[in-house]
């Protein structure tokens, strides 16, 4: 029986009333069974598959003539001079690091673009996608791939729902899924706000909040994570949802975290730019920003991580409607970052929430950066604790897959050199080919008082760029469960400790 979107909660509520009937082997009071868990999940990709059929996907054929080149720029005057080149001309930049720089061009743009750049430039780039379309078309999931699980199957999240990248609509549903499944006070879908086209922003709250510890002082202290704040960034979606999934069903199983759940509320927020997002099924798989009307009707939306009011830019580029980095008209011009500026400032007012920690996921390039974004010559007042974190958040995840990322501070970034990095002034050698005032990542750090604040920039470091395929998704989520239980128990007070051990029990390090 095909199951289509109304329909899905009355099919998940019978699972859940009829779990017990099959083995209880799960230690959370009041959860369902995995079988039943898989059950409701697959039913919920079952109308992702009504959806799609419904809705189409977007045109992959639009870059069929599309490449993504790495530019090598050695010298500073080679930066300097790319710096020149891509200025004014909206050009896709990619990414930029030590020494290079990833844009996508059309195959037939190439040869007048490089006769704008010096000698030491024209043969210093390699191709990195030479296919683009197909690379694009690899990041969507398959059309009829969810069937209802056999009772004797091995029950494993990745095996359903981590398997591929998933839509809006069926995120959404998963969420309230998981608040629905997982009794008592631990789980708690809400809403961050809505969007420009009236989308919904929904959230995870995972945590016993005042109950547990917090109770004594008797505020809520709260983690943040937050991702797709660029649409196109799917990893950064699905990772946030993994971690939401990971630190529900291992609470009771994983003593950890226990502590850091029965002390600290995580919210989970995973698409920050739903809008956005549905547009990159719909429309254009690379799009960007948001899609709120701007001054120009053919030049929509505004790039979120521009758009919040701490040290909102001048930047030329981020008061261009076109460019893909505009910041909009003003401060918090931008609905979507509004929203989660006026749901923290409500929940610090109200609920007495203390915002100790923010995440916010991005992709690519693998890199844990602090605070600011805006400029190099401000420096952090916790900046040795700060650079501490990075630069162990970064080594646990490289324990636990082997990936290395590097550190730095969010200023100089995309020039960072890993843990032999140094904490610069700005210069022309080191600024950044996109501008970076309105963040926020400086805004939860300076204005909401969010102590230990980072940007990470998940996988890869180019070899697929925004276009990592499924097959990561499961391997990025598990490496940053890590990272956030070692952050988890350095906010504890045990700078890691308690996670080594744990570590060193599961043998990740064997």
């Amino acid at each position: 029986m095909r199951l289509y979107f109304l329909d899905t909660f009355s099919v998940i509520s019978l699972l859940i009333a009829t779990s017990l009937s099959y083995p209880q082997d799960t230690p959370i009071p009041g959860a369902p069974s995995p079988w039943v868990r898989e059950s409701a999940i697959a039913a919920i990709l079952e109308d992702r598959d009504t959806w799609r059929d419904n809705h189409g996907l977007n045109r992959p054929d639009m870059y069929k003539n599309d490449v993504v080149l790495r530019f090598l720029s050695i010298t500073p005057d080679d930066q300097a001079a790319l710096r020149r080149a891509t200025k004014g001309m909206n050009m896709d930049i990619w990414d930029s690091g030590p020494g290079f720089t990833d844009m996508r061009l059309p195959k037939d743009g190439i040869s007048p673009f490089l006769s704008t750049l010096p000698e030491s430039l024209q043969s210093t780039y390699m191709v990195l996608i030479d296919d683009l379309a197909s690379a694009i078309s690899a990041t969507y999931p398959p059309s009829r791939e969810a069937t209802m699980p056999q009772k004797s199957r091995s029950h494993q999240p990745e095996g359903l729902f981590f398997r591929n990248y998933q839509p809006f609509e069926t995120i959404s549903t998963w969420l309230e899924l998981l608040s629905s499944m997982f009794q008592g006070d631990l789980v708690e879908k809400i809403s961050i706000g809505k969007t420009s086209e009236g989308r919904d922003i929904p959230a995870l709250r995972v945590g016993l909040g005042p109950a547990g510890s917090n109770a004594g002082s008797g505020s809520r202290k709260t983690i943040l994570i937050t991702g797709g704040l660029h649409a196109r960034e799917w990893i950064s979606i699905s990772t946030v949802n993994y971690l939401a999934w990971s630190f529900v069903t291992s609470y009771g199983q994983d003593e950890l975290v226990d502590r850091i759940l029965d002390t600290y509320d995580i919210v989970f927020v995973p698409v920050v730019n739903p809008d956005g997002y549905e547009y990159t099924w719909t429309g254009d798989r690379l799009w960007r920003k948001t899609r709120q009307n701007t001054t120009m009707p053919y030049c929509p939306g505004v790039d979120l991580d521009h758009a919040f009011g701490y040290q909102w830019g001048p930047a030329e580029s981020q008061t261009e409607p076109c460019s893909l980095t505009y910041g909009g008209e003003g401060p918090f011009h931008a609905v979507e970052a509004a929203q989660l500026a006026q749901w923290a400032k409500n929940e610090m007012r109200n609920n007495n929430v203390n915002f100790v920690a923010y995440l916010d996921l991005h992709s690519y390039s693998q890199q844990i950066l602090w605070p600011y974004s805006y400029s190099c010559s401000a420096r952090v007042p916790n900046l040795e604790n700060m650079m501490e974190v990075a630069m162990n958040i970064a080594k646990y995840m490289r324990l636990s897959s082997g990936d290395v990322y590097t550190v730095d501070s969010a200023c100089q970034g995309e020039v960072a050199i890993g843990f032999g990095s140094t904490y610069g002034e700005e210069g022309a050698s080191s600024r950044r080919v996109e501008q970076a005032g309105g963040s926020a990542l400086d805004y939860f750090f300076h204005d909401i008082k969010a102590k230990y604040s980072y940007q990470i920039k998940l996988r890869d470091t180019g070899t697929y760029g925004f276009l990592l395929p499924p097959s990561h998704i499961v391997p990025t989520g598990q490496e940053m469960f890590q990272a956030l239980k070692y952050f988890g128990d350095y906010l504890l007070g045990n700078n890691g400790h308690e996670w080594m051990q744990t570590v060193d029990n599961q043998q990740v390090l064997g």
